[in-house]
């Protein structure tokens, strides 16, 4: 797998770098000061192309002594990196775009630099797609991301585009920098959801989604040996997830039974977390009187108090760490 992606990347990082090429010729030919923000977004992709294929290799990598977690976090640098490439992008296109607004260039040959944004523009589309798509198979969170950053590519180059064919036909080149303006702010912005996103997971920020999802595996197959689970938390590290969570169990079980159901957790989780691999830190808590109102083994020995009525497994009772009374 590390083959085909680090095969990927490449293919993106010596595609952009073509198409990049591609765009300052059109600013050169043209002296718009829009393709000019095209194409300074466009080195990001390849500076962006050449971190993606060093944090996929070393994802790759076993964990060992140093790095017990793995190496996985690497790929949130990498995204991290990419955002504050693309929101300096970002500032440089606005510097460039006031002074233009005050002293606006002659613009040239036009409608050429409408054929070359265009020709760049498809090109980008089926890469940005085909990286999405892998990344979404494989699956690769780099990739992905990478992916996603060249469509927001695509986007720009769309309206870019259609800002030459009006300057072309109207003859108002004050749109020039106008149209700059706007894509600078639209790169600042996509820029800082990169770095927020990076920033939240190097954080350990938990992610929802995943905590529904566990939870709702554990509840569809629900044992009567699992009184409650409480004190979950996620961490992620690339495309795998640490979790540790506390699971109340029946106080009289022999350690080898206990073990037993919490293997059964590991198990079921991984199975259907079947792309990524699910790492488990369960601590075991013995139940006590105040649990046998929502426990569900029928069989028990030692029931102090009638069953009440099950407790449906939320974020509400899983996250704190404390039992469901």
């Amino acid at each position: 797998m590390l083959k085909k992606e680090l095969r990927i990347i490449l293919l993106s990082l010596i595609v952009s770098f073509i198409l990049t090429v591609a765009k300052f010729a059109g600013y050169f030919l043209t002296h718009s000061v829009a393709i000019l923000s095209d194409a300074l977004e466009s080195i990001i992709n390849v500076v962006a192309g050449a971190f993606a294929s060093y944090s996929i290799y070393l994802t790759s990598k076993p964990k060992d002594e140093n790095h017990p977690y793995g190496h996985g976090k690497v790929e949130f640098f990498s995204i991290g990196f990419e955002g504050a490439m693309i929101f300096i992008a970002g500032c440089l296109i606005l510097v460039k775009a006031m002074q233009y607004f005050f002293l606006p260039p002659a613009l040239h040959s036009v409608d050429q630099g409408i054929w070359i944004i265009a020709a760049t523009t498809v090109s980008n589309l089926f890469l940005g797609l085909y990286l999405v798509r892998s990344g979404k198979r494989l699956p690769s969170i780099t990739i992905t991301g990478n992916g996603q950053h060249i469509m927001t590519d695509v986007y720009s180059s769309a309206g870019l585009i259609v800002a030459l064919l009006i300057i072309h036909l109207t003859g108002l080149t004050w749109l020039d920098p106008l149209v700059s303006v706007i894509m600078g702010v639209l790169i600042l912005r996509q820029g800082y959801l990169l770095m927020r996103r990076s920033i939240s997971a190097l954080m350990d920020e938990t992610d929802m989604k995943v905590v529904d999802k566990v939870i709702t595996i554990l509840s569809a197959h629900r044992r009567k040996n699992w009184i409650d689970v409480h004190n979950m938390r996620v961490q992620q590290y690339g495309n795998n997830y640490h979790i540790d969570c506390h699971i109340t169990l029946p106080y009289y079980l022999e350690l080898s039974e206990a073990h037993d159901e919490m293997k059964a957790v590991e198990v079921l989780v991984n199975k259907e977390f079947s792309d990524s691999e699910v790492e488990f830190f369960i601590h075991t808590d013995p139940c006590i009187p105040a649990c046998c109102h929502y426990c569900q083994k029928d069989d028990c020995p030692v029931r102090s108090f009638p069953f009440s009525g099950t407790i449906t497994w939320t974020r509400e009772n899983v996250l704190p760490n404390r039992k469901h009374f």
